[in-house]
């Protein structure tokens, strides 16, 4: 564990860097574009899709008729937001990931790995594949837990994160070492590291349950979603480039060690067996003899 916590406060230092901030703006701007067309072309149609759906629940219809607010309309409204925060979440994700990890990899191995050689294990279409699989993986997994963390809404504290965190996990352990290591190291690492790299996931999940806090106020306030949904995004970016920073950290230290104890290897073979002292004498007297030699 001392390889995690010495590569998250590597990780908390490289996100204060100012190149940091920069690389972060390149997704963070790409998915507020992609959010802000998206929320343009179907908000009111998704809304509306959602709206005529409960007017055919009769328990909502005899309620609607004895208040005075538009219940179908808001409940319609709280929907669609509650329902687009996955999708944001991994659209985020993968765009981190795809965009900003093997950025933020090669400048963590120029700065503290400049000796680490790159084998190219894995081309940048096999790891869209392998996101790929672990998105629908997560998706699926979203899909068949989404009825308890629903209707207990405590397990939507605890759910969530831990897929997003093994989602994270996934898809950040293989990016960060597809530049650097070979197809062999990648499977002896994840193989040997899954469980610390696993914690590093779920903690990166659970830090990336922050922007709940805006996403409640976004239920709430249904008018100012269109506001608060962009500011969720950023926190996200600014989650995910962390959490992108942590795994390069300890991904090419856990590969460099890995190499150094392959380097190890041979010479450890090479040395010469230890002499074992002449049948009737003790390793005492035999040591004393040598010494006195």
């Amino acid at each position: 564990m001392s390889y995690v916590i010495n590569a998250f406060f590597r990780a908390l230092g490289n996100l204060l860097l100012p190149r940091v901030i920069g690389m972060s703006l390149l997704p963070l701007v790409l998915i507020l574009a992609l959010w802000f067309g998206l929320h343009w072309l179907v908000w009111d149609s998704a809304v509306a899709a959602v709206q005529d759906a409960i007017k055919t629940w009769p328990a909502l219809v005899w309620l609607a008729e004895r208040l005075p607010v538009d219940l179908p309309g808001g409940l319609a409204a709280v929907l669609v937001a509650v329902l687009s925060m996955p999708v944001i979440v991994l659209v985020s994700l993968l765009a981190v990931a795809l965009l900003l990890t093997p950025m933020l990899t090669k400048m963590v191995a120029r700065r503290r790995f400049p000796a680490l050689e790159r084998r190219h294990g894995a081309s940048a279409l096999g790891a869209a594949a392998w996101s790929a699989g672990a998105l629908l993986l997560a998706l699926l997994a979203l899909v068949l837990t989404a009825p308890l963390w629903l209707v207990f809404t405590p397990l939507s504290l605890v759910l969530p994160p831990l897929i997003w965190g093994w989602l994270t996990y996934r898809v950040m352990s293989f990016d960060a070492l597809a530049d650097f290591a070979s197809a062999d190291e990648r499977r002896a690492l994840l193989r040997r590291h899954r469980w610390p790299l696993l914690v590093i996931g779920i903690v990166s999940g659970y830090l990336g349950a922050a922007p709940s806090v805006v996403w409640a106020s976004g239920v709430m306030f249904v008018a100012l979603f269109a506001v608060l949904a962009p500011l969720a995004i950023w926190i996200y970016t600014v989650v995910f480039a962390f959490s992108s920073l942590w795994f390069a950290h300890y991904c090419l230290r856990a590969l460099d060690s890995l190499r150094a104890e392959a380097a190890a290897a041979p010479l450890a073979q090479q040395a010469p067996p230890a002499l074992l002292p002449p049948v009737g004498v003790t390793d005492v007297e035999y040591r004393e003899q040598n010494h006195a030699q």
